[in-house]
């Protein structure tokens, strides 16, 4: 069974070009009630590939000390003017702030987790859409942590992701992007590689969530092995580098402008 946990350790948000109206927000609910109450209901996760799983609602407002190692590393190296994609209850951008590095912005597509977000003390903060150019701004890093690369959605839609990337990063900047290679699912007891090599690429899973009876829209979420990923960056005008691998088949990549 696939366990929920790499997703729930980054969860991020979906990949549609439009942004989530409070009835099919279903993280931003559930990261809204746990910022007023100190608690949350189950926040759950489906998928037509694997058993349903839930997402640990507390692990969303870990602080730097309670962050995995990739993600502390991340934070350290994240430089200039930073764009924090995806961010959720703002966890990754009050640890900068905490840090000194106050210029990030935080987006995200969920209008509940941008009201905590402000909330909580972020001081930059936009719903938006990672893909819609109508968001637009120069940024030094951009941050893609908690399995950064799921917005991406879909392995095709990898050159659009960096040629949206070039419009929004300054000259020398970097993506600085977590995710996992879910290789090990179907690796059989003998080594064997268990995937049919003619279907789509073992990293797109479909996920759908729910909070009480808020009830979101499928959408697609990429988890994208290193070398897939540096055959797209390089091909992309991009420079990749894996920074740090963690023990779970997580790593951490920079991705600089060439």
């Amino acid at each position: 069974m696939f366990s929920f946990t790499i997703f729930a350790r980054k969860a991020k948000k979906m990949t549609k070009s439009t942004l989530l109206t409070p009835a099919k927000d279903p993280m931003g609910a559930a990261i809204a009630d746990y910022f007023k109450h100190g608690k949350a209901a189950r926040l759950r996760v489906f998928s037509s590939q694997f058993e349903e799983d839930e997402i640990p609602v507390s692990q969303l407002f870990r602080n730097l000390d309670m962050m995995p190692a990739i993600e502390q590393k991340a934070l350290q190296l994240a430089k200039g003017r930073i764009l924090d994609c995806g961010a959720g209850s703002g966890c990754h951008s009050l640890a900068l702030q905490e840090m000194g590095k106050e210029d990030v912005m935080a987006i995200d597509i969920s209008p509940l987790s941008v009201e905590v977000m402000q909330q909580r003390g972020v001081k930059q903060v936009v719903q938006a859409d990672f893909f819609d150019e109508r968001f637009v701004g120069k940024f030094d890093t951009i941050l893609m942590l908690m399995n950064g690369s799921g917005i991406i959605g879909k392995l095709q839609r990898m050159d659009l992701f960096f040629q949206r990337a070039k419009q929004l990063l300054n000259v020398g900047g970097c993506i600085l992007m977590d995710s996992s290679d879910l290789r090990y699912l179907f690796e059989d007891e003998d080594g064997s590689f268990l995937v049919d090599l003619a279907g789509d690429y073992y990293g797109e899973i479909d996920y759908q969530m729910q909070y009480k009876n808020i009830r979101g829209d499928e959408f697609d979420w990429l988890y994208v092995d290193f070398s897939t990923l540096s055959y797209y960056a390089t091909r992309n005008g991009f420079k990749a580098e894996c920074l740090y691998e963690g023990s779970h088949y997580d790593y951490l990549a920079s991705l600089s402008l060439v």
